[in-house]
């Protein structure tokens, strides 16, 4: 009996791998080189997942508010502003009104953001895809950024513009200081001692500035949610998101 056991061990052995070698073929022919479509759909399916989940998490109350990382403040310049506002009784609740004030109004446009990001991916060309599969870790985002930076800011810039033109003290609004105080200060910039002192002009459009600031924090968070599809296996929560992804393991 014993002079069965090695040919019989010797066929098994040859039998699993050559089922081995099978499953690896199998697998290969399966995967296959990714095709222009396949890279255009995961790509898509990975801006629509990115968009989607930044902009929930920034619509939701405190979204911005409650995120040191992307909150949006007054710009250096109000500082005097802040300063003499706080010394009256109060003051300092009147200067985080406004600051809420402005928060809120972007996660209020924030709940109108993704069609507008779905709108520039359902644009993408074959080499805008390709380019991101293979680009930086912020590719995508980047694609993002240049093909609705405008359109974002016409949609954020109202609001926060209604929410520093709200009255903080009597009649006097957050925009109105604002200009009062770069008016006053542009005014002795101008001026022979100013420039004697080599005072320069504060420039900063008030609205436009915290508009801009929004913005950067929406698109520090696309950023975070394209890192995760890229480096995380568990965030690529469709197959397609898996296959494309995957072959960037691959290539590592």
């Amino acid at each position: 009996m014993k002079k069965y056991v090695l040919p019989i061990v010797l066929t098994v052995s040859l039998l699993l791998a050559s089922c081995a070698e099978l499953m690896t073929v199998l697998q290969t022919a399966a995967d296959g080189p990714l095709t222009e479509a396949e890279v255009i759909e995961g790509l898509k399916e990975a801006l629509k997942t990115g968009a989607r989940n930044s902009a929930q998490r920034l619509a939701v109350q405190n979204g911005y508010y409650g995120d040191e990382l992307i909150k949006i403040y007054l710009p250096e310049e109000a500082t005097v502003i802040i300063d003499n506002i706080t010394k009256i009784p109060g003051g300092e609740k009147l200067v985080e009104d406004v600051i809420l004030r402005i928060n809120r109004a972007a996660e209020d446009a924030a709940k109108e953001v993704a069609p507008i990001f779905v709108n520039s991916i359902t644009q993408m060309t074959v080499r805008d895809a390709f380019g991101i599969l293979n680009g930086e870790d912020d590719a995508a985002t980047q694609y993002l950024r240049r093909t609705t930076y405008d359109e974002l800011f016409n949609l954020y810039s109202p609001r926060i513009q209604s929410s520093v033109e709200k009255d903080l003290v009597g009649d006097i609004s957050t925009q109105d200081s604002w200009d009062a105080l770069t008016g006053q200060w542009n005014k002795f910039a101008g001026s022979l001692a100013g420039r004697l002192a080599g005072v320069k002009p504060v420039e900063t459009n008030l609205g436009n500035y915290l508009t801009n600031k929004a913005l950067d924090g929406m698109f520090l968070k696309v950023a975070d949610e394209e890192l995760k599809i890229r480096n995380e296996v568990s965030a690529r929560v469709t197959p397609i998101l898996k296959r494309v992804f995957g072959s960037l393991d691959k290539q590592e």
